[in-house]
């Protein structure tokens, strides 16, 4: 009897397999078979989540620091002037001084002290070099160094006087204002991200005690914020390139 031919079932070329595979050459497929990534920026490693390490603080942006530049310069100049914006402000402030008991817009206003806000600063420079970003922690010290350096000479350049003592000079930008913002933001974006808006709130409250109380003017305690924001973003920017 003949032997019939055995007929085996086609095999698949591994050539066109591989072409049609996810991510191989020639599939139009732009993501690897591998699921690892390219090796593109695109691709590149992304921040960790959450509180782990590689995560990015929500630091102010290029266009925030752009803005907080122009308003310092326009707040200074009017003070300069004393332009339209400045006698505006000073009515803004007689109508809000003492608008609120007088205990209570102190004690806001004593945020900003560097009897409060620096130890607060040092538990979480404390934090970070225990965690080991001395890198970070050193940033934030000499962010918080620069305050006095640039707040003391705006304050003479100005010689602007006090709501309550026009004999004095001296009070724009305000340095409560400026010491609490990058002392309380500091130790956020050292401790945990979560707790920036409780430092955006600390700063607010700060702000609005001194203007409350009258111990400073409205502008000089916007120019402030927009100073505290400048010296973030560049502790930032160096942050992140020392890290890149």
């Amino acid at each position: 009897m003949r032997e019939t031919p055995r007929v085996e079932p086609p095999q698949p070329c591994p050539n066109r397999a591989a072409a049609h595979t996810a991510g191989a050459l020639g599939s139009g497929t732009p993501h690897r078979s591998d699921g690892r990534p390219p090796h593109t920026p695109r691709g590149a490693r992304q921040p960790g989540q959450g509180d782990r390490p590689g995560t990015t603080p929500p630091v102010p942006g290029r266009s925030a620091a752009f803005w907080a530049l122009i308003v310092l310069a326009v707040t200074t100049w009017q003070v300069l002037v004393h332009g339209p914006l400045t006698r505006l402000d000073e009515r803004v402030s007689r109508a809000l001084v003492d608008t609120v008991p007088r205990g209570l817009s102190e004690a806001a206003s004593d945020l900003g002290n560097m009897t409060v806000a620096l130890p607060v600063l040092a538990c979480a420079l404390a934090y970070a070099i225990r965690r080991g970003r001395r890198a970070q922690a050193l940033r934030a010290a000499l962010a918080m160094a620069a305050v006095p350096l640039l707040v003391v000479p705006l304050k003479t350049w100005t010689a602007r006087p006090g709501p309550l003592e026009p004999w004095a000079h001296g009070y724009f930008p305000s340095g409560h204002t400026a010491t609490a913002m990058v002392a309380y933001f500091g130790a956020a974006f050292l401790v945990s991200g979560r707790l920036v808006p409780v430092a955006a709130v600390l700063t607010a409250v700060t702000g609005t005690g001194l203007v409350l109380r009258g111990y400073h003017w409205p502008l000089d305690v916007l120019a402030s914020l927009c100073l505290g924001v400048l010296i973030l973003f560049v502790s930032s920017t160096c942050m992140r390139r020392s890290s890149g």
